[in-house]
């Protein structure tokens, strides 16, 4: 038979005995105490104090001045200058409250302009011949929102319009204050076009479209016009502040003559160097802080 080594735990009694006296501890379980009536008041009034706190102030609120700086208007400081001034509508309502709290639903104007808590975006395009410059078409035709689907994970959206068959530079962004700047006509913001015509431009005709043309509108104020060094006289440069509707083609049909190319190279400062046709760029912090200024 052979040699027994160590013991037999054979013993189920042996082994819950040692198993009592291992030095484990069981968990200590504090005996139930009924709570007196002032104690059962002092938890009702508590919870009824969270639920009404949590009903006032639901977690997708956010403090109006956070909002407005958000939406890149402001610094906070500033925010609350604005509204103890009374220039900050909540749903239609003037709101002069310091940490009013708003949600994401409500409706925020500043200036008479909509605004949202996103981070503003500005996203400067070299727009291709044979886009539109709207959100969406109804005749299903391509339009700028195709070209910068990529470019930010806020909505975007165009600052003015260039038509379906003038190329060149379009800033989109979502910064509604900043679109209201950039075209209203009391800010005049400058615009240069490239143009090519059907036929070569007469001296003549260069001058008085310098002098002004008169369209519906009005006169049309040109700041210069000059034909292209080292281009055909067919190719022009004009800059211009106002904004109306088509208006660079229309100044040269009233003279005779028909734009077979426009292409946009500047707005408001911005340039489209170094931006391949139908590519984007986000515009760097220099330049927001410029566009502000203007």
């Amino acid at each position: 038979m052979g040699k027994r080594i160590g013991k037999s735990f054979s013993s189920s009694s042996k082994f819950d005995k040692g198993a009592a006296n291992s030095g484990v501890k069981k968990p200590y379980k504090k005996p139930f105490v009924p709570m007196d009536e002032a104690e059962k008041t002092r938890s009702f009034v508590q919870k009824r104090r969270f639920d009404k706190l949590a009903k006032e102030t639901p977690k997708e609120s956010i403090r109006l001045n956070k909002y407005i700086a958000n939406s890149g208007i402001c610094s906070r400081r500033e925010a609350d200058e604005l509204i103890t001034q009374g220039l900050v509508q909540v749903n239609g309502q003037v709101v002069t409250e310091m940490g009013y709290q708003v949600q994401k639903i409500d409706k925020v104007i500043f200036d008479g302009q909509g605004i949202t808590p996103e981070k503003p975006v500005y996203v400067l395009l070299n727009k291709p011949k044979g886009y539109i410059s709207t959100t969406k078409d109804e005749k299903a035709r391509k339009t700028v929102m195709d070209l910068v689907a990529n470019a930010s994970p806020y909505r975007v959206f165009p600052v003015g319009r260039l038509d379906r068959s003038t190329t060149g530079v379009i800033l989109l962004t979502n910064d509604g204050h900043m679109t209201k700047k950039l075209t209203h006509p009391s800010f005049s913001m400058k615009k240069i076009y490239h143009v090519s015509l059907d036929r070569k431009l007469d001296r003549a005709d260069l001058n008085a479209i310098a002098e002004g043309i008169r369209l519906e509108e009005g006169i049309a104020e040109v700041d210069s016009i000059s034909y292209i060094e080292g281009k055909p006289k067919n190719e022009v440069g004009i800059e211009l502040h106002i904004g109306w509707n088509r208006v660079v083609r229309r100044i040269f049909q009233k003279l005779g003559y028909e734009v077979e190319l426009l292409d946009r190279v500047m707005f408001a400062g911005l340039t489209k160097k170094n931006i391949k046709r139908g590519h984007w760029r986000i515009l760097t912090d220099l330049e927001v802080n410029t566009l502000k200024m203007l």
